[in-house]
């Protein structure tokens, strides 16, 4: 008798007690000046913050269609985990794609290129480690990693990419897909390991520092490292904060350093990085420079470069005392506004060894919504304008050009390399490959993932030595999948990729090549008599 008591007390206060007590407690909460709809309806108040806060992911996983929401669709999202995973991106039935919308499209040719034909470096298998299914249930998925071989899908050593010919050390690519600027801080060491090795094992591809420095990591991947230059300066600063050309060479002199690029913009803020004080770490501060738990916010621009001349005088200078590529990054507000950029080219005679464009649509850790929703074009008009410009004035061959926004896959690569990119740049590509879910939580230095975070807890997630794997069977994947296209096109390499081979539906179905809709301009007989400076033609270039 006594027990039953005992357990009918316990009931009462576990089910009838504890929620009351709840109650009560969210009752008086309420009543604190906070929320004006929990004030005046504090239960129902809170299941609505609750639902609210629950909503992302309930969309992610439950309501969102396919090829619906963003950044990502659901499709495109599975699209790189199945390349990263196993290797594949086949799917069953049909395309999700809506294609009564407006859009690119690649056209085949009628007779396809057999494997045999194509002009690819397939002569080694390397070790390669991919995931296998044993079996898929209601709730649980059962996988395991099993070891096989792999060719790499490289371009031979005729149609390598070369990047700055005329530097001491030019830099040859044998792949045209990377990874693009992710800075150690807003991204953690995990990352760059796994990234770096995946990129490394892949060969022909590369990895971008972002403008927050070169960590140990970068170099320990054995990958190939574009070293980004922000107008914060980190990493190539003296303890006043002005830019150090000795640190610049101290970086150059690094065997895996094969370029460098100043950030003059990116496409989800046309404006300073931004790193949120929790994520600054000593280890962070020490690469950077700066103090530690403060929190970062780097100029809109670099404060000693004031124009086009001062600029390419300013790379001239480092492509001297590096002996490497140097390149800027960009972002397109309007074609004439390159006008005076690639003018002042042709005036000094000075050149970037790499033009990359990021297009609006980009991707950050952290920008204004305002800034990602509405500056800068968006990828594929940007990259028609740089590309066009350079015909123009008559500098094609005098550089490289890179595209990025939004590349996460062989036919958007394709789309890019057909308007006229030489290779491409991929980040959250990259980041989902290491197992981003798209949690939105990149600023906050709790990314669940292990990816958009130093902080060694939320670190442990991220396992370099398995998501390595994924990295370089994406990367393998995309090219792989790029020559698929290519033969298709009736070409041999996906470096002969033209606007002959893009087109795009308009709403009512009319179809256009790029060709007829955005064909190369000529190069300008006279360039425009801008007086761009004073006594430009007097002018000491060096």
């Amino acid at each position: 008798m006594n027990l039953l008591l005992t357990v009918l007390l316990i009931l009462l206060v576990v089910f009838i007690g504890a929620p009351l007590c709840l109650f009560i407690w969210l009752h008086f909460v309420a009543k604190k000046p906070q929320h004006s709809i929990i004030r005046a309806h504090p239960y129902l108040g809170w299941m609505r913050y609750l639902l609210e806060k629950m909503g992302p992911e309930l969309r992610q996983y439950w309501f969102d269609s396919d090829n619906g929401s963003g950044p990502f669709s659901r499709s495109d999202f599975l699209g790189i985990v199945f390349s990263a995973k196993y290797r594949s991106d086949l799917l069953s039935f049909g395309s999700k794609r809506d294609f009564e919308k407006p859009g690119y499209y690649i056209a085949n040719g009628l007779f396809p290129l057999l494997n045999e034909e194509l002009r690819v470096d397939n002569q080694e298998k390397i070790h390669a480690m991919k995931y296998k299914i044993d079996h898929e249930g209601l709730f649980t998925r059962r996988e395991h990693i099993e070891k096989d071989e792999v060719t790499r899908w490289l371009f031979p050593e005729e149609d390598a990419i070369v990047v700055g010919p005329e530097r001491d050390f030019p830099w040859r690519l044998c792949g045209p897909f990377g990874a693009s600027a992710t800075s150690y801080g807003a991204v953690g060491e995990h990352y760059i390991l796994s990234t770096g090795r995946g990129s490394s094992m892949a060969g022909g591809s590369w990895i971008n520092t972002g403008e927050g420095g070169i960590a140990p990591e970068h170099l320990e991947s054995g990958a190939d490292v574009v070293a980004q230059i922000g107008p914060g300066l980190f990493g190539y600063r003296d303890p006043d904060g002005n830019f150090s050309l000795a640190e610049f060479k101290l970086k150059a002199l690094e065997p895996n350093v094969k370029a460098f690029e100043l950030k003059f913009g990116q496409g989800a803020k046309i404006r300073g990085g931004h790193l949120e004080g929790s994520k600054v770490t000593p280890k962070v501060a020490s690469i950077r420079k700066v103090l530690v738990g403060q929190t970062i916010n780097s100029p809109n621009r670099f404060p000693f470069l004031h124009n086009s001349y001062e600029t390419l005088q300013f790379i001239q200078t480092l492509q001297a005392e590096g002996g490497k590529p140097v390149g800027i990054k960009i972002v397109v507000g309007y074609h004439s506004n390159l006008d005076e950029f690639f003018e002042a080219m042709n005036q000094l005679k000075i050149y970037p060894d790499f033009i990359t464009v990021d297009g609006g649509e980009g991707g950050t850790g952290a920008t204004y919504k305002s800034m990602a929703d509405s500056m800068g074009l968006p990828l594929y008009p940007a990259l028609v304008a740089v590309v066009d410009k350079a015909w123009q004035f008559g500098v094609r061959d005098k550089l490289k050009i890179f595209a990025s926004g939004k590349l996460i896959s062989a036919d958007k690569i394709a789309i890019a390399l057909g308007i006229g990119a030489d290779a491409v740049n991929s980040a959250r590509g990259f980041m989902i490959a290491n197992g981003c879910i798209m949690a939105m939580q990149c600023h906050t230095g709790k990314c669940p993932a292990g990816v958009t975070t130093t902080d060694p807890k939320y670190q442990e997630a991220l396992v370099s030595e398995e998501k390595q794997w994924r990295v370089m069977n994406y990367i393998i994947n995309v090219r792989q999948g790029l020559y698929a296209l290519g033969a298709a096109c009736g070409i041999d390499t996906p470096r002969k990729f033209t606007r002959e081979h893009i087109v795009f539906k308009t709403d009512d179905g009319q179809v256009k090549r790029l060709s007829d809709l955005f064909p190369l301009p000529g190069t300008l007989e006279e360039f425009p008599k801008r007086q761009l400076f004073t006594d430009v033609e007097n002018l000491d270039v060096g």
